[in-house]
């Protein structure tokens, strides 16, 4: 890629139930990122929205970035997105390393948790890690345990467990345990269906008493981030 193809695409999975919301979020992203760098060309797409990506490449050009809106890397990032990508027209498109791996989202992921604290003394704070987790790769579950330990050893809260909508142990097998005046906090990219649905009714279901913050890629924090990421690997390349 060369500096007059500063094109970039931010790609999230998307919810196939229900396209249109997880479609508006990730435009309503890319635009704040748009916003930060006018010299780019900056749109969003969802696997889950029939011709999205096809779309998005064809109005963008044959190469740029791809910035994967997921928190691990695994089948999606590795193996479907690209296929889906070469799909699209756009094998000569670039794929980033995902939204949870970079380092200045997970060191925003601690910040978050040691705002979550309220003031409050660390040694009295207890916090679920809640995330997507994955019955078929363990890569989701490794950085969400990984976030957990660097919570709990940064900030020095009395707990931090880490729990999951799609595998053991389960958000609300973890949230049981968990004392009145509890923090979660969402390692979700986005606010779809888990994170509207699944994870109130997992905690309603624990019969959690606490606070349930907004997902780690709501902050708005995030969108200088994902800036100064495409602006770093453009400038990485040869």
């Amino acid at each position: 890629m060369t500096t007059a193809t500063k094109a970039a695409l931010i790609v999230a999975h998307g919810q196939p139930s229900d396209p249109e919301p997880a479609e508006a979020e990730m435009a309503a992203l890319a635009a704040k990122v748009q916003a930060l760098m006018p010299e780019w060309h900056v749109a969003s797409a969802t696997l889950a929205t029939a011709g999205a990506l096809a779309d998005q490449v064809a109005n963008l050009g044959p190469s740029g970035l791809v910035y994967p809106m997921f928190m691990a890397g695994g089948w999606f990032t590795r193996t479907h997105l690209p296929a889906r990508l070469t799909e699209a027209g756009g094998a000569a498109w670039r794929i980033l390393p995902p939204f949870g791996e970079d380092a200045a989202v997970q060191a925003l992921t601690v910040s978050l948790a040691r705002e979550a604290g309220g003031g409050r003394d660390p040694a009295e704070v207890e916090l679920i890690l809640a995330a997507h987790g994955s019955f078929r790769s363990t890569a989701p579950s490794e950085i969400a345990f990984r976030m957990a330990d660097r919570i709990r050893a940064e900030v020095g809260f009395k707990r931090v467990e880490a729990g999951f909508i799609d595998q053991s142990p389960q958000i609300a097998e973890v949230a049981a345990y968990f004392s009145h005046g509890g923090v979660v906090l969402p390692f979700f990219a986005a606010r779809g269906g888990h994170v509207i649905d699944d994870l109130p009714e997992a905690l309603e279901a624990a019969g959690f008493v606490g606070t349930l913050l907004p997902p780690v890629g709501l902050d708005p924090r995030v969108p200088p981030l994902i800036a100064a990421a495409l602006r770093a690997a453009l400038g990485a390349e040869p």
